[in-house]
């Protein structure tokens, strides 16, 4: 039977230098109970090391949360990255870390990276240079991806700035992205007329929260089964009834 889940695909947590230090898996979890989400991804910039502690602080909820990434691409566009198992986002996660740029994290130009359990202890201080893009193309990362079992998303694909649009003009016929994401400054039916060239491409909204008062600012509805990530794909896909709703 079809139900509706309210979902928020793009949260970033304390590991991500331009979050709040406010950000960490615990609060995340208690902020999105109470705003009546269902689903949440949790997708720190080039690193999903606050995905364990975020699923683990979900524990006896009613709250499913993926298991993300938001990658920085070699032509500086965003790609977000989800997946059902911690298996495969570690595996995307060695990858982009091999091939994350030189250098350490300047925690006083961007901010700290914190590593935290679900506890919201403090277990490490990533120092690499998580802002920045990695060596991998947009084509390859996507690739990657799908190689994996996962859903590749185009990031606020409406930004002026690390979106696939703004960095390439367009979307190459090859790339195969699963959805197209807006971000919380466009609404739908603004949408509808900027990106109709790009209507064969399922959308979704999320709020991109970098604050707790953000989260669940934009979400989406997926009219599917259970809250999976293998629902999710058919949703895309319009299986038997399943559909996608914002806006």
């Amino acid at each position: 039977m079809l139900k509706i889940f309210r979902s928020d695909l793009h949260i970033h947590t304390c590991l991500s230098p331009c979050a709040d230090l406010e950000m960490t898996p615990s609060a995340i979890i208690k902020t999105a109970i109470e705003k009546g989400i269902d689903i949440i991804a949790i997708t720190d910039h080039n690193s999903a090391e606050n995905v364990i502690a975020a699923r683990k602080a979900a524990e006896r909820t009613t709250l499913t949360v993926l298991a993300g990434m938001e990658i920085t691409s070699s032509e500086e566009a965003h790609i977000l990255a989800f997946f059902d198992d911690i298996g495969s986002i570690i595996k995307m996660e060695d990858i982009v870390c091999e091939n994350l740029q030189p250098g350490e994290n300047d925690e006083k130009l961007f901010g700290e990276q914190i590593v935290v359990n679900e506890k919201d202890e403090v277990l490490d201080f990533n120092k690499r240079l998580l802002i920045g893009a990695t060596s991998l193309s947009a084509q390859k990362i996507v690739n990657t991806i799908h190689s994996l079992g996962g859903l590749a998303i185009a990031s606020h694909v409406d930004r002026d700035a690390f979106s696939i649009l703004s960095q390439l003009g367009f979307i190459p016929d090859d790339l195969e992205f699963d959805a197209l994401e807006m971000s919380p400054n466009t609404e739908r039916g603004k949408a509808d007329l900027l990106f109709s060239g790009y209507k064969s491409f399922s959308w979704i909204t999320s709020s991109d929260a970098h604050w707790l008062k953000d989260i669940g600012r934009r979400t989406t509805s997926f009219i599917m089964n259970e809250p999976t990530l293998e629902e999710i794909k058919l949703t895309f896909k319009s299986i038997d009834g399943r559909r996608v709703e914002w806006g």
